[in-house]
């Protein structure tokens, strides 16, 4: 609230003060152009085939988790304690390796979608301010990250069209 406000009373102290200059402002749904970059959908991808490699490799050992459960129900009567213990080691064993493979998968798909994304999200950032710069704009205010909350579209240029050439997309 108090970015806004020291934004708005920026906007307000430069309109008072200028030399008749008008000032740009613009807009843009950042989130739209790095969905548009053919670089999102290749990441997206290469995300998803990692997503389903850790996930089909969890269904493996919960599979076996399941059988060696299963087993041991059925078959715990017969056993000796030392063999009867083995298997009851065994089962929490695997059960705790399962827990941190998931733990691990998870940290690893994160790092990979922030391995994969940040490149994008760098280049689509640099442009809008490329394009900023480039025609004189003093703010560009991006709708998709909802902290404006309100603006006149006929007093705010959308630059998407400016940066969406910029990158080469239609």
């Amino acid at each position: 609230m108090k970015r806004f406000i020291g934004i708005a009373a920026l906007v307000i102290f430069a309109s008072f003060t200028g030399n008749g200059q008008s000032m740009k402002f613009g807009h843009i749904n950042s989130e739209d152009i790095i969905r548009a970059l053919p670089e999102f959908d290749s990441a997206n991808v290469k995300l998803e085939k990692l997503q389903k490699e850790l996930v089909n490799t969890l269904e493996l050992m919960s599979v076996e988790l399941n059988n060696k459960n299963d087993a041991y129900t059925k078959e715990s009567k017969n056993l000796s304690e030392l063999v009867r213990q083995t298997k009851e080691q065994e089962i929490v064993d695997l059960n705790r390796r399962m827990q941190e493979f998931q733990q691990n998968a998870q940290e690893q798909l994160q790092n990979k979608q922030v391995e994969l994304f940040q490149p994008i999200y760098a280049k689509v950032d640099k442009t809008i301010k490329d394009v900023g710069k480039e025609n004189g704009f003093i703010y560009i205010f991006d709708i998709s990250k909802g902290s404006l909350l309100w603006f006149d579209e006929t007093k705010s240029t959308n630059v998407a069209t400016l940066a969406k050439a910029k990158l080469g997309l239609k």
